[in-house]
């Protein structure tokens, strides 16, 4: 695979629709088959990865004088 650190969510989003896609036909040899499995897994990693990180960052927020604190939202009763 190429690079797969350096794209997008978004790209990595697509590249699996198409995986699936390819998949789901059922006329993929098997070894290929494999090969988009393989791939496919790498990528559901990535996006995983990707949306981690931008939860912990959206959990904190900085405060004023800067430093950071954990963000919660209460919910009403």
């Amino acid at each position: 695979m190429t690079n797969e650190k350096k794209l997008t969510f978004e790209d990595a989003m697509t590249k699996l629709e198409q995986i699936v896609d390819k998949l789901e036909e059922g006329d993929v040899p098997l070894e290929e088959a494999i090969l988009f499995y393989k791939e496919g897994m790498e990528l559901s990693k990535l996006c995983h990865d990707k949306l981690k990180s931008v939860e912990e960052q959206l959990t904190q927020i900085i405060t004023e004088d800067g430093r950071k604190e954990n963000f919660s939202i209460e919910e009403e009763e």
